[in-house]
């Protein structure tokens, strides 16, 4: 497996960029084809299954043209580690379950409150001071979150509270994440991610295994596993040659591709709420993510002028 890009001498944004693009592709990629999966009869369970069973053989397989030694992915924080990659397979499941009812656009929609989740977290968990704009933000995106759930109106799926229990469960493992920064590298984390999923999953896909009927879901089902390993790998390159703060906003790039694969695969356009609610959650994301990049920059000392 490679290892994590360290940040080069000289910033190279654009290369960074064009790797956030290619990232949340990869991403779209991976729910457009489990939902293809689901909707021909393949269990959640069993695509979730391949989705880390193909990760974790693209990482076994670099581990062992390196030499084969499992020893540098050792880790003091195993359990906090492990407990990570148990909550991104628990992510991962939800979201297949609800992928089978909802369309791609509106799920990608409610992932999206995951930022404006932490930055509410961000305070009793990380011990982070939030302010009254990022308050003023979270308070508007989960308003957003209402729209596009429209719990009072008929269109109402009982599937789309899944999908913001998907978001919740993102969150925890991004503020994880963030908690592990710095102590655990990069490689570990996703090494360890894969291969939980893949040994929880195991037995259960097992358990509901449908043999897939034509060439192309077995190339799906395979090919979740080459994009979600893939994926993870490009957006360490990408923070490598840009700074997180410039990256942020092209994460808004995947509803654009999901609602692609909405319409192309499934002739599905977002409604009128969904577009709506996304509106107001992108919104209040580029506000809390404004904020915070405001006060990461460190305060100019005033110079003293000679006379």
């Amino acid at each position: 497996m490679a290892g994590t890009t360290a940040r080069p001498n000289e910033d190279r944004p654009m290369l960074g960029i064009a790797l956030m693009l290619a990232t949340y592709l990869m991403f779209s990629c991976v729910d457009a084809s489990a939902k293809t999966l689901v909707l021909s009869g393949t269990p959640s369970l069993m695509a979730a299954f391949f989705r880390y069973f193909g990760h974790s053989v693209i990482a076994l397989v670099l581990i062992a043209r390196q030499g084969g030694s499992l020893a540098r992915f050792g880790t003091t924080r195993k359990r906090l580690v492990l407990t990570r990659g148990f909550i991104l397979m628990l992510s991962t499941v939800i979201n297949f379950f609800a992928l089978r009812y909802l369309s791609l656009t509106l799920t990608a929609t409610i992932l999206f409150s995951a930022p404006i989740i932490i930055a509410a977290l961000s305070g009793p968990v990380l011990g982070e001071r939030v302010g009254i704009w990022r308050w003023s933000a979270i308070v508007a995106g989960f308003v957003g979150i209402v729209i596009a759930l429209r719990p009072f109106d008929a269109s109402f799926h009982w599937a789309m509270l899944l999908s913001f229990t998907n978001a919740v469960i993102f969150a925890v493992y991004s503020l994880m994440t963030r908690k592990l920064a710095g102590s655990v590298s990069t490689d570990t984390m996703q090494l360890y991610a894969g291969l939980i999923g893949t040994v929880v999953l195991a037995p259960v896909a097992a358990w509901v295994w449908v043999t897939p009927n034509t060439f192309v879901e077995w190339v799906l089902l395979l090919g979740m596993g080459v994009f979600g390993w893939a994926s993870h790998e490009t957006l360490t390159r990408a923070y490598g040659y840009a700074e997180a703060g410039a990256l942020t906003p092209y994460t808004y790039v995947y509803l654009i591709y999901m609602g692609f694969w909405s319409w192309f695969l499934f002739d599905t356009l977002p409604d009128r709420w969904t577009v709506t609610g996304a509106l107001v959650i992108i919104a209040a994301g580029l506000v809390i993510w404004m904020r915070e990049r405001r006060l990461a920059r460190p305060t100019q000392p005033l110079r003293r002028t000679e006379s």
